[in-house]
C-alpha cells in the first residue's frame, strides 16, 4: 500500500473553519464483507478493528449531553459490528435520527437474517452503495455477483416500505465514478438510474448521492501504482470552485474512528490527521464542549470534496 498523505501537499488547500455541529459520523470498525477499489477506508473481511461497548457508551453519552440528533453510521459494514443494533435502539430512545451506511450485500450475511426488519422498525435511513446500475460495472469493482445480491437486497427493502412514494423509510444510493474522473451531474444520473432500475428490475429508492472517489488508502495506492496520481490531484484542483467550501461536511460533522478519537472528517481519519490539526483528540474529551468557529485539519485531498459540483456525504454540495 502506498502512503498519500506525503503527495497532498502541492497546491495549498483554503484555511475552514467549523460551523455549529449537525452530525456525529461514527466508524464502527473497518471489517466489511466485501474489499472495493474505490474503499478510502480500506476495509475489508481481514480487518480486525471494532469498536467496543466502552466507546460506544461514549457516543451515547456525547450524543445526549451535546444535542446532536444526527447519528451516521459507517465501516467497513457497520452491520457486522455485533453492538450495531444496541446502539441503534438507544440512539432512537434520545431522539436522535440514524442513518445507516449499508453496502446491501450485508443483508445476506449469517447472522443478518433480521437485519432489514430491524432497519425498518426503527426508521433508520439508508445509504446504499450501488455504483452504476449495470451489471458489468459494479462487479468489476466490488466483485462477482454483487450486483444480483445488491438487488435483492434492495427488493427486500422496497417490500418494507424503504424508498416507496409517501414512505418515511428512506433510502438513498451512492454512485462512485470507476477510475480517477469526476462524477457526472448527479441529477441527470439520479434520473437515469431511477428509470433503469425500476423498468429493468422493479426497484425504487428516494436519491442517489454522487461522490468523488478520494486518492487516498487504496485509491489512492492504485492511482500511484498506475503512475496517475499527479494527474488526479491536478484534475481535482483544477475543478476547484470557491463557493463549495461553505457548504463541505467538515463544517457540520465530526467523524469518530473505532477507538473513540475524532477527526475532522472520515478521510482525515484514514489519513491520520486529527481534529483541527492539533493533538489526538478522544470523543470523551468534547462533551460539552463547543466546537463551532475551531479550525479544520486540511490537505490537498480535501480538493476532492470542493471540485465541479462538490461532494460530501449527502453527495453533489449543487444539487
Amino acid at each position: 500500500m502506498h502512503a498519500t498523505l506525503p503527495l497532498i501537499q502541492h497546491y495549498g488547500f483554503p484555511a475552514l473553519r467549523r460551523a455549529r455541529l449537525e452530525t456525529l459520523q461514527v466508524n464502527l470498525g473497518y471489517r466489511c464483507n466485501q474489499s472495493c477499489l474505490h474503499c478510502h477506508v480500506n476495509a475489508g473481511p481481514q480487518r480486525s478493528e471494532m469498536m467496543g461497548r466502552e466507546t460506544l457508551s461514549d457516543v451515547l453519552a456525547f450524543l445526549e449531553v451535546s444535542g446532536v440528533r444526527r447519528l451516521d453510521l459507517t465501516g467497513g459494514a457497520p452491520e457486522l459490528n455485533p453492538h450495531f443494533r444496541d446502539l441503534v435502539l438507544h440512539a432512537r430512545e434520545l431522539g436522535v435520527h440514524v442513518i445507516d451506511r449499508c453496502n446491501l450485500t450485508v443483508l445476506e450475511e449469517p447472522g443478518q437474517e433480521g437485519l432489514a426488519d430491524f432497519l425498518a422498525a426503527q426508521k433508520v435511513e439508508l445509504i446504499a452503495s450501488l455504483p452504476c446500475y449495470l451489471e458489468d460495472n459494479v462487479d468489476r469493482q466490488r466483485g462477482k455477483g454483487v450486483f444480483e445480491r445488491s438487488l435483492r437486497a434492495l427488493r427486500r427493502l422496497n417490500a418494507l416500505g424503504y424508498g416507496a412514494p409517501g414512505s418515511d423509510l428512506e433510502l438513498n444510493l451512492v454512485y462512485n465514478p470507476q477510475g480517477p474522473a469526476l462524477p457526472p451531474a448527479q441529477a441527470g444520473l439520479e434520473a437515469d438510474y431511477k428509470r433503469i432500475l425500476a423498468e429493468g428490475h422493479g426497484v425504487v429508492f428516494n436519491r442517489l448521492y454522487t461522490l468523488a472517489n478520494m486518492p487516498i488508502q487504496r485509491f489512492g495506492s492504485t492511482l500511484i501504482s498506475k503512475g496517475r496520481f499527479n494527474e488526479y490531484m491536478a484534475l481535482l484542483h483544477g475543478a476547484h470552485r470557491e463557493e463549495n467550501l461553505e457548504a463541505v461536511m467538515c463544517r457540520t460533522l465530526i467523524s469518530v474512528d473505532w477507538r473513540g478519537y475524532v477527526y475532522d472528517c472520515d478521510f482525515n481519519q484514514m489519513l491520520g490527521l486529527p481534529l483541527g490539526g492539533r493533538a489526538q483528540t478522544h470523543l470523551s474529551e468534547l462533551i460539552g464542549r463547543e466546537l463551532a468557529g475551531s479550525p479544520i485539519a486540511v490537505r490537498d485531498h480535501c480538493y476532492g470534496c470542493t471540485a465541479g459540483q462538490g461532494s460530501s456525504c449527502g453527495g453533489a454540495l449543487d444539487a
